[in-house]
């Protein structure tokens, strides 16, 4: 057991290089299973979710090594179809494997996947992708077995557009035959990633980061290397951080654009952020004002995954500020912990309302999942006093030592044993 324990105070000021994106390089790494090859993913981040992702491709064949910074993943002597149930419950995003097993072996079996209680999260919209496309799946024992001697090209129109079914889709229709049409697909900067990857790697894939992507599956697949992008959600959580405590700081390796709606609130609430040459820099005086309702929306919307750090970061600001949460409705499960440093927020539903406090206090607080833990840390920071965080694993699912990066900016911040 441990604990990150933090020193309030101080603000924050330096440069920090972004890690690799958790939400990009797990559907990277399930479509590496399409390809009897190797292929060499660098700026990987090292994460407890891609911790799981490695134990999955080993379980079903595939040798894993690190070099560096950088993972090699050879599919050459894949031989599984099947996912153990404990690996599943791990994390979420373990689901994306079920189009990616499919499409090379003809068969797979799963069963529900795990990840942050945030409320109900059905893959009701990709199995049904799925089957559009030829499989057949059978739910027995809590065991989803699907098979499909042949996958075949259609048109697939999504009631949503869900970033894991949009992925499940491409990439069971790179294992299928002729062109299939995905409708409403999720537009995020990490279905992008994946289609440079597929490319990458030989397949046909055009049209991501708008609501149409075309497959031409059955082509022939070959090894690659491929850079991760940055993550934009550890980039909102540092611009946050620095909003928040007051300083100065250039977030490096990362892209404005994807985080244009975090950096637009930040400077309503008076924030100075600019976007420089592969980098984005942020000054702030610490003073924080209430902004306009924050309605979170799939992309290219402000980012669920953002909510809790704006959140957190505007608990001193000076007037109330609205949350609408449209993606999750048990995001705010972290509120109440916010609440024990002193912050003052309403709940009703899917809104929140935080009115700015003159001073948080540190306390003992537990993370309640991913980004509600980083909230909490961002809190700490703020605060007059030690703040003791438990259970950080929830916050290693997707920052690589959150500790680490935060503390290279001046914060005090540290892992403790309990």
């Amino acid at each position: 057991m441990c604990e990150l324990v933090i020193e309030g105070g101080n603000r924050l000021r330096g440069e920090l290089e972004i890690q690799g994106a958790k939400n990009g390089v797990l559907p990277v790494l399930a479509a590496s299973v399409l390809c009897a090859d190797t292929c060499r993913i660098e700026r990987c981040p090292k994460l407890r979710d891609v911790d799981t992702a490695i134990a999955i491709l080993q379980h079903l064949g595939c040798r894993v090594r690190w070099e560096g910074t950088a993972l090699i993943v050879d599919a050459a002597q894949l031989d599984g179809c099947e996912i153990p149930d404990a690996l599943m419950r791990e994390m979420r995003s373990s689901v994306i494997f079920l189009g990616a097993i499919l499409a090379r072996t003809g068969e797979a079996v799963l069963s529900y996947p795990g990840g942050c209680e945030l409320g109900p999260r059905p893959i009701d919209m990709h199995l049904s992708a799925l089957r559009a496309l030829g499989a057949q799946i059978a739910e027995r024992g809590g065991l989803l077995r699907c098979r499909a001697q042949r996958l075949t090209a259609c048109e697939i129109v999504l009631p949503l557009p869900s970033v894991g079914a949009t992925e499940n889709a491409i990439l069971a229709a790179c294992g299928a035959e002729g062109t299939t049409v995905i409708y409403n697909a999720a537009r995020e900067p990490e279905i992008v990633e994946l289609q440079d990857f597929l490319c990458a790697l030989g397949a046909q894939v055009s049209g991501a980061g708008g609501s149409i992507v075309t497959v031409t599956g059955k082509r022939k697949l070959h090894g690659c290397t491929h850079r991760v992008i940055a993550d934009r959600i550890a980039g909102a959580t540092y611009l946050c951080a620095v909003a928040a405590c007051g300083g100065s700081a250039r977030l490096l390796g990362v892209d404005y654009r994807p985080l244009s709606t975090v950096a637009l609130a930040l400077c309503e609430a008076g924030c100075r952020v600019v976007s420089e040459d592969c980098a984005v820099r942020i000054e702030s005086d610490g003073a924080l004002r209430a902004i306009r309702p924050v309605r979170t929306a799939p992309y290219p919307g402000f980012p669920t995954d953002a909510q809790p750090a704006l959140l957190s970061a505007l608990a001193r600001s000076v007037g109330s500020t609205v949350f609408v949460e449209n993606i999750f409705e048990n995001r705010y499960r972290y509120v109440d912990e916010l609440a024990r440093l002193g912050a003052q927020i309403r709940v009703a539903g899917r809104v929140a309302v935080v009115s700015g406090v003159e001073t948080l206090h540190g306390a003992h607080v537990k993370c309640t999942d991913l980004r509600g833990g980083a909230a909490l840390v961002l809190a700490g920071l703020q605060a007059q006093g030690r703040t003791h965080v438990a259970l950080p694993e929830h916050i290693d699912r997707g920052y690589e030592r959150i500790e680490r990066d935060l503390s290279s900016l001046g914060a005090r911040i540290a892992r403790h044993n309990t």
